[in-house]
């Protein structure tokens, strides 16, 4: 299938998206010197597990989750983490983390025998869980960004993007089984 790219959103800029929610998270770093990222890494999330929608995402790539809002929420407020994007089911993207910087998303992971994915990796998060399928609005969304992110950085090609569960096995699970990888990379190449 071809995605055309939605021409309203005319979101593609270098390292900030434009046309899109900007979120800033804390939970970032500089890339190592000399580091361009080469690794696309697709993710999935809902919080609390299995439901969609509030802010609770947002919260805690900004380091505000409530603890007392939800029971999982006391395991996980104290994580430092983020992503550089969030595509919710709506196909609505939130940017967290500036491309040239280093989002805190991977976490203990490998790709291609190098550790650290985070150095070298831009990390986009799929509003969703293992269980479920994603919507059309996130494919078309999910195609749009990396088109644009494949045409700032030609350090990325199709060749390297992986799923979380592929980088941190036996750690990690996402994006999941429900994941249309042929579908995705059918629409980048």
């Amino acid at each position: 299938l071809h995605y055309p790219l939605r021409r309203q959103r005319q979101m593609c800029i270098r390292d900030r998206l434009q046309g899109v929610q900007y979120c800033e998270s804390p939970n970032y770093s500089d890339r190592p010197d000399d580091t361009q990222p080469w690794l696309l890494v697709i993710h999935n999330i809902s919080l609390p597990p299995g439901e969609y929608g509030g802010h609770w995402i947002l919260d805690l790539f900004s380091n505000c989750l409530n603890p007392c809002e939800h029971p999982y929420f006391r395991e996980i407020a104290d994580l430092k983490v983020s992503a550089h994007a969030l595509i919710r089911r709506d196909g609505a993207i939130v940017q967290f983390v500036p491309f040239d910087k280093k989002a805190w998303h991977a976490g203990l992971s490998s790709y291609a025998g190098i550790s650290a994915c985070n150095d070298f990796s831009i990390g986009i998060e799929l509003e969703g869980c293992d269980s479920d399928p994603f919507t059309d609005a996130q494919y078309l969304a999910l195609v749009e960004l990396t088109r644009c992110l494949f045409s700032h950085y030609p350090t990325l090609s199709a060749e390297h993007i992986a799923g979380h569960s592929e980088i941190a096995p036996g750690r990690k699970t996402d994006p999941g089984p429900c994941f249309d990888w042929d579908r995705y990379k059918g629409a980048v190449k």
